[in-house]
């Protein structure tokens, strides 16, 4: 009896102890904001996304990386980015050491056919799907999207032309080598030969790992040899790096008669083209976290089996600074302001969005 009685006085304890620990629960409580654990059986769940850049660089690029990884997180996997610094052979190099790491799907941002085109065919080989943003591949079932450049480029120009009342000289800044840029330099040439009485009077452009800086140096150099007022009316920018580079040196030599016209937008542009008395006055861009969400949603079409379209144009957006506010915003407030930036549904499916509740609810 008196072993019977221990035996029931130490199950009670037991029960007693049990009962005081705490519940652990797979989700979180309805206050504290936080999400639920991901759906780990989900087929399209726990991806590898492998992102092989050619340059990264600025805050374009950064949020550019921000938006690809936003939109692979809210589809349960991850993502490994692997840059390049500029070097088309180390971002071949890269793209052979994702696929033989065997990642799911690759995104590729930049580069040319000659140092990408054997490493994607590699891939589908391998059966890992790829799409590609600005860059000249050729592959049946690679996905290519590009922003619209040769209509960023004429939306700029045209603005630069209506506030030079169809004549002036301008200074152009771009690189050759790069998918973007040569589309943009095809508008360029036709826009000259549409406008005779503007001229260009100097051109010049590299992309370096210290563009920004570079350009710089040498707007300061042209400005040295040009240095009258009316000796240079307009800048066109084919990309934010150049116009950041060309604003600093026009600002430093005070001469705020030269207007800059760019093409691409990230916050710390938003913030020069802001700034009171900025020589930066307008500027088409595609938002670049919306780039990356798009291309991720088209690389998981593919995860899932569907056929996607071997071109996808992502539509852009003309930002004049008239049209912003005094205080200073993001590109995360910039459509309150203009119409058409952000929140694109581009690459959306019906599977997609239920994939994504399935990490968010």
């Amino acid at each position: 009896m008196k072993k019977t009685a221990s035996i029931l006085v130490l199950l009670a304890l037991i029960f007693s102890l049990v009962a005081c620990q705490p519940k652990v629960s797979q989700e979180a409580d309805a206050d504290s904001g936080n999400k639920k654990e991901a759906t780990s059986d989900h087929p399209l769940a726990n991806k590898k996304i492998a992102l092989i850049m050619q340059i990264n660089l600025g805050t374009f690029s950064a949020q550019y990386i921000e938006g690809v990884k936003e939109q692979v997180e809210k589809f349960g996997g991850k993502v490994q980015v692997f840059t390049s610094e500029g070097d088309l052979a180390k971002m071949s190099s890269n793209l052979d050491a994702a696929i033989n790491q065997k990642f799911d799907g690759i995104l590729i941002d930049h580069g040319t056919k000659e140092a990408l085109q054997s490493g994607v065919e590699k891939a589908k080989e391998q059966n890992i799907p790829v799409v590609v943003f600005d860059a000249d591949v050729a592959s049946k079932g690679v996905t290519v999207l590009e922003q619209g450049d040769q209509q960023m480029a004429e939306q700029t120009l045209t603005k630069l032309s209506d506030e030079l009342g169809g004549k002036g000289e301008i200074v152009k800044i771009w690189v050759a080598g790069f998918a973007p840029m040569e589309r943009r330099q095809v508008a360029y040439q036709e826009f000259l030969e549409k406008n005779p009485d503007i001229k260009e009077v100097a051109a010049f452009g590299a992309a370096t790992q210290n563009t920004a800086l570079d350009t710089q140096a040498q707007m300061e150099a042209i400005l040295k040899q040009y240095p009258n007022k009316g000796d240079i009316d307009a800048v066109w920018a084919a990309w934010d790096e150049f116009a950041k580079g060309a604003v600093r040196a026009i600002e430093a030599a005070g001469r705020d008669e030269i207007k800059v016209y760019g093409i691409d937008m990230s916050d710390e542009d938003l913030q020069i083209i802001q700034k009171d008395g900025s020589p930066w006055v307008a500027s088409a861009a595609v938002d670049p976290k919306d780039i990356g969400r798009v291309q991720v949603r088209f690389l998981y079409q593919k995860l899932n089996g569907e056929e996607t379209p071997e071109k996808v144009k992502l539509e852009p957006v003309f930002i004049e600074k008239e049209a912003l506010p005094e205080e200073t915003i993001t590109t995360d407030q910039l459509h309150e302001h203009v119409d058409g930036w952000g929140a694109s549904e581009q690459g959306y499916t019906d599977d997609l969005k239920k994939l994504e509740g399935s990490f968010t609810e």
